[in-house]
């Protein structure tokens, strides 16, 4: 189907059109027009794929894989959920499939929580975004979250890093909003006297998706879309 305006966005425009427009523009042959969504989206499925997976160059590969995922069965959207919760599943079922096939503990996304907490999120070797971060607070902070059990650690990174709504939670996750306020609930208590109540630091900046990072990943999915469109 073809949009009656075929007048190429400009950047400026971008934050005046919604998820559902930017959709409807490349399905209609503005392919281009997909970097709107990437970009807008980057931040949440960088935090939500680090949740599951320890190494964050990892979550930015299962990123891509997701992105060109989401492309190809684009059409499929039918716009019964938000856009953002459609693609937002798309990367964490990519997520837990990269674990499972890592042979980690699996992170379920239905069902009772696993008790066993997983190891603190680090690498052996720090990278340049890793060294950027800002100090030793925070660096506790994304550790400290790390060391969670995966159920309760991707509600805590959903609902409070990066700030999705319990229903949205819920519907992302495939449980209960009952269940996501119990986890989240239950998040907090092991990670206050650990950290916020000895360290007080705020959740806003952890797993920060730096810009560097950003472009590259835009720049990785659209050559990959590129080549599947020509």
């Amino acid at each position: 189907m073809l949009i009656p305006e075929s007048r190429p966005v400009e950047r400026s425009e971008w934050t005046s059109l919604s998820d559902d427009d930017v959709v409807r523009r490349v399905l209609a042959g503005d392919t281009p027009l997909f970097e709107v969504l990437m970009r807008r989206y980057n931040q949440r499925l960088f935090r939500v794929a680090r949740a599951v997976l320890k190494d964050p160059d990892e979550a930015e590969d299962v990123m891509q894989h997701a992105y060109v995922r989401a492309f190809e069965h684009l059409g499929q959207f039918e716009g019964r959920a938000r856009f953002s919760t459609w693609l937002t599943k798309i990367a964490l079922y990519e997520a837990l499939a990269r674990a499972r096939r890592r042979d980690q503990p699996r992170r379920p996304a239905k069902g009772g929580p696993e008790r066993t907490p997983v190891e603190a999120i680090e690498s052996a070797e720090p990278d340049p975004e890793q060294q950027a971060l800002q100090g030793e607070a925070r660096s506790l902070l994304e550790s400290t979250i790390g060391g969670l059990a995966p159920a309760y650690r991707m509600v805590f990174v959903m609902r409070e890093i990066e700030g999705l709504d319990t229903a949205e939670t819920a519907e992302c996750l495939e449980v209960s909003e009952d269940v996501v306020k119990t986890r989240l609930r239950r998040a907090r208590g092991m990670l206050r006297k650990a950290l916020l109540q000895r360290a007080g630091v705020a959740t806003a900046g952890a797993f920060s998706f730096h810009l560097s990072r950003c472009d590259r990943v835009v720049a990785g999915v659209l050559q990959r879309i590129t080549a599947r469109t020509h």
